[in-house]
């Protein structure tokens, strides 16, 4: 739950900062080539918690959504490169992909430091708050604002499945706790 206050958090004080326009630091302003890099980034980020995940969690259910997480968002990110090699284009770096990658680091950080149940716990809610955050930001922000085709169903196809995992990390979490 921490991670989707902390999203939007980053998310208002970015749209905020001093000396920025208001539009350059709006998820929803985001062209479709920095939304396809903020999608891409989002997914290597779970795919490594989920390999923190395998390397510390004894909890078979822990370790097979985790398992999970690896095989979807590798499949996803792979069908947005050879997308976006179709299409010629490159991914573009901005201010949300930058956060999430920093409020990522620190979000490893902790996860590593713990063991155990505790480790379980905490990965878990990290889950359900991380997928509920990135979703909310796809379904509102993102695919309303992609002015390609082809780039909108990808994200509305990735949508379903990352809707999924969002119950799946609720029901981690409840059988955790």
């Amino acid at each position: 739950m921490k991670f989707a206050k902390l999203l939007g958090a980053v998310a208002i004080a970015a749209a905020v900062l001093p000396g920025a326009a208001a539009a350059e630091n709006d998820p929803a302003k985001l062209n479709d080539l920095e939304i396809a890099h903020v999608a891409y980034v989002a997914d290597n980020i779970d795919i490594r918690y989920a390999h923190l995940a395998l390397a510390l969690s004894q909890n078979e259910e822990v370790r097979e959504f985790a398992r999970t997480m690896i095989r979807d968002h590798t499949a996803v990110n792979e069908q947005a490169l050879a997308l976006l090699a179709k299409l010629e284009a490159q991914p573009q770096d901005n201010f949300l992909s930058q956060s999430l990658n920093e409020n990522a680091e620190k979000i490893v950080t902790e996860l590593a430091a713990l063991r155990g149940d505790a480790f379980d716990k905490r990965y878990a809610e990290n889950e359900l708050g991380y997928h509920q955050a990135v979703n909310n930001l796809v379904e509102n922000a993102f695919i309303p604002n992609i002015e390609n085709a082809e780039v909108k169903a990808l994200f509305e196809q990735g949508l379903e499945i990352f809707k999924t995992h969002e119950k799946h990390a609720e029901m981690m979490v409840q059988a955790l706790n």
